[in-house]
């Protein structure tokens, strides 16, 4: 079982134009997609394509379009009910790949609101293998949520914790790599999984001094797996990092690989990263190595970003044995 926390869920709009995008002109859509949205959602929406048992935890009301959507996709959830919608997120695609998101802050969560949360994930991952804490947090929430959430996970279910994942951005995203530690309980995930812009924010967290830009990392993957290793070293069990259409790398204590995709015709990577961490959890789940994992994580990526709108592929979909894996 893989549970996921989505703090701040969406419903995502993926709007599809026939030519590049035209500031201040009146443009038709050639498509819409909306699926229920969020990181974490994504990863579970990904698990379930693939027959993985998961369990999406969420603040939503009964009524919320994003719970309906959740029961139409087929995708088990837990939510907290709060009175304010959950927010909408808007998406446009260009033919070239090219992808401008629009997206809402959210509702905001109460102090009681935040702990109800915790407590419902807390009931939801006993016996859990992994817990993915996905995407941003809405207004209201501090940005070492996802830091507190960790260590909740493993003082509560004490030998018998989860392994975490973490896949957020910005301050929430940094706050899982910093002194987090209480007692001998961390708050620092098994697993994070940033972006090339991302991880050049963590590196500098981390003391990496040869940081670079998101678009340096992606043409250079030995300096992306450096920078990875200096935020595993900084207490994080292992990185993988997406990096565009460069493929992703991995970083363990063990070792640091790349893995590769041929060229596919990108349609929308809305979801790609999601789907990638989805790809991944599934290889870990079936016992694979950590090559293999990087493996499935790059093959659901790529079947991701070919599909429209925030469409996830099931394992059928990809192909791992298209990926290349080189150590670093």
């Amino acid at each position: 079982m893989i549970v996921t926390l989505t703090a701040n869920p969406s419903l995502d709009r993926t709007v599809e134009l026939p030519a590049p995008l035209a500031r201040g002109e009146v443009q038709r859509a050639v498509a819409v997609h909306q699926h229920s949205g969020g990181k974490g959602v994504n990863v579970s929406r990904a698990l379930v394509a693939s027959g993985l048992d998961t369990v999406a935890v969420l603040p939503g009301g009964d009524s919320d379009p994003v719970l309906a959507g959740l029961l139409d996709d087929g995708v088990p959830y837990a939510a907290l009910p709060i009175s304010e919608p959950l927010r909408s997120n808007v998406t446009l695609t260009e033919p070239d790949g090219v992808t401008t998101k629009i997206n809402e802050p959210g509702p905001k969560l109460s102090l009681a609101e935040q702990e109800a949360l915790i407590g419902l994930l807390l009931d939801r991952s006993r016996g859990a293998s992994w817990v993915v804490l996905a995407g941003s947090l809405p207004p209201g929430v501090p940005a070492d949520f996802y830091a507190t959430v960790a260590r909740r996970l493993r003082s509560t279910h004490d030998g018998d914790a989860p392994l975490i994942a973490i896949d957020s951005s910005g301050a929430p995203l940094a706050a899982a790599i910093s002194g987090d530690s209480t007692g001998t309980i961390s708050g620092k995930p098994d697993l994070l999984k940033p972006n090339a812009e991302e991880l050049a924010e963590l590196a500098a967290a981390a003391g990496f001094t040869d940081v670079h830009t998101a678009d340096e990392l992606e043409a250079d993957p030995g300096l992306a797996a450096r920078a990875a290793a200096a935020v595993v070293g900084s207490g994080v069990g292992a990185v993988l990092a997406t990096l565009g259409s460069k493929g992703a790398v991995l970083v363990t204590a063990d070792g640091a690989w790349l893995a590769t995709h041929p060229p596919i015709q990108a349609v929308s990577t809305v979801g790609a990263g999601d789907s990638s961490l989805a790809g991944y959890l599934l290889a870990a789940t079936r016992g694979g190595s950590a090559q293999d994992c990087l493996r499935q994580a790059v093959a659901h990526g790529a079947a991701a970003a070919s599909l429209p709108g925030s469409t996830v592929p099931a394992v059928h979909q990809t192909t791992p044995d298209a990926v290349t894996i080189t150590a670093l």
